[in-house]
């Protein structure tokens, strides 16, 4: 079994660079291709001699005879499957995979390698047509900023590496101006979904967001993340602050623990108990709640709703906290999805693509939590959401509803929230913070 010493200075290399060079240099196992295969431990090598090797394995690429060409295979293990059956399915031959699996399970524990976790091989297939299938690589994240590699040496042996890069904890202060929607262009500008869409929700608290943001209305955003020595993001954390048009929140948590709130400066909660726009995504409003001509049938006739215009699978969020009535198909609606809230209001949505898992009739929901997306089902021209609100049984025009603000904090909790409200200002006027740091283990080393 091969040891793996996790106290060896790590090599910073692309992360395919061993599985490539061991696809070509198989090319140089001329005579030995079906010897034993063996796992053991090779003396660490330069980038040097690496260089130098690769090299020589391009340069004798069409030598070996008897194994077509390497190719890069993906896999991911499935339900109820572990690390060496879903290797099997590659067609490597028992022999290969038992090695493979003696190799890795030196450094980590294979057990512990769940469904969904997705790695590369890169195999060649005899040309004759007989023979098991040949492992040349295998390469596989075992967390956000670190890699294990598999290659195979000149004599047939197994190598395991572990590369890991440098990671840096950014507080990004993201500024621009809105240019089409505020989800868009925070989304073109590098926030991560999760952040864009609670600004958008925050934000909707305040403003209708199809009518009162324009282009060119200033906005902030702060957030959280994680990033390697590549540029590349693994981590992303929540929004911290978020600005647009005069309005600011600022994200807080109780001292004594409770869920994550946000709240103005001045430490009064920002939640409102119905929010005014039901859609994280970018949008316009298509149609008002009134008199219109419709679409399909070309007859006057009052429209119960309004309807906004959104690409097909944009999310819809529960305006407020309530309990879902209705997910169904209903006629002209399509697939259709009710909520009941508080204080005699309910809320309506037609046309949907989908419902959101869990998402049924007896199901609690909660403000912003995605409910449904956006779809072009039953009588549609195209893809929109049908909204309705109705009060007591009747329907009324949603932008027409006002309800209470939050609450405002006080005493040791409205000290404490001041003192995270200046640590967040700071950050603002200093345009982010970075430190390096450590990225978190998707999957544990061998104890």
């Amino acid at each position: 079994m091969a040891q793996f010493d996790p106290r060896r200075q790590p090599l910073r290399l692309a992360p395919h660079v061993f599985t490539v060079l061991a696809a070509v240099a198989v090319t140089l196992l001329a005579g030995k291709v079906y010897q034993p295969v063996r796992a053991e431990t090779l003396p660490p090598m330069t980038a040097e001699q690496l260089e130098a090797l690769e090299a020589r394995a391009m340069a004798n690429a069409g030598a070996q005879a008897g194994l077509t060409a390497p190719e890069a295979v993906p896999v991911q293990i499935r339900s109820g499957e572990t690390f060496e059956q879903a290797l099997r399915r590659t067609g490597v031959g028992g022999a290969d995979v038992q090695a493979v699996v003696a190799t890795i399970a030196s450094a980590f524990d294979v057990s512990q390698l769940r469904a969904g976790l997705k790695f590369e091989t890169a195999i060649a297939r005899p040309r004759a047509g007989r023979g098991d299938t040949r492992l040349i690589g295998l390469t596989m994240r075992t967390g956000p900023a670190s890699q294990l590699t598999v290659s195979r040496t000149f004599d047939g042996a197994l190598r395991l590496r572990a590369l890991e890069e440098k990671v840096t904890h950014e507080t990004v202060v993201l500024k621009g101006e809105v240019k089409g929607s505020l989800y868009a262009t925070a989304q073109r500008m590098g926030a991560s979904g999760a952040v864009t869409r609670k600004a958008v929700q925050l934000f909707s608290h305040k403003f209708d967001m199809d009518r009162d943001v324009k282009g060119s209305d200033q906005f902030t955003l702060v957030f959280a993340r994680t990033v390697t020595e590549t540029g590349r993001v693994v981590e992303t954390g929540e929004l911290l602050y978020a600005e647009l048009k005069g309005q600011v929140f600022y994200r807080y948590k109780p001292v004594g623990g409770g869920e994550t709130q946000y709240f103005d400066a001045s430490g009064k909660n920002t939640r409102s108990a119905f929010m005014r726009t039901p859609l994280a995504g970018g949008f316009r409003m298509s149609s008002s709640f009134g008199y219109r001509r419709h679409p399909i049938s070309g007859y006057r006739r009052m429209h119960q709703g309004i309807d906004f215009a959104a690409g097909t699978g944009t999310p819809i969020v529960a305006p407020a906290d309530g309990v879902v009535v209705e997910a169904r198909r209903w006629g002209g609606y399509g697939n259709w999805l009710r909520i009941r809230h508080s204080n005699g209001l309910e809320s309506g949505y037609g046309h949907l693509s989908r419902y959101a898992p869990g998402v049924r009739a007896g199901q609690r929901v909660r403000q912003g939590q995605v409910v449904a997306y956006v779809g072009s089902t039953g009588a549609s021209t195209g893809p929109h959401l049908h909204y309705e609100i109705w009060r007591n049984g009747q329907r009324i025009n949603p932008a027409g509803v006002k309800t209470q603000e939050g609450t405002v904090l006080s005493g040791a909790e409205l000290t404490a929230f001041r003192a995270e409200k200046s640590r967040i200002d700071r950050i603002v006027l200093a345009g982010g913070e970075r430190r390096a740091g450590q990225a978190s283990q998707l999957v544990a080393p061998k104890a």
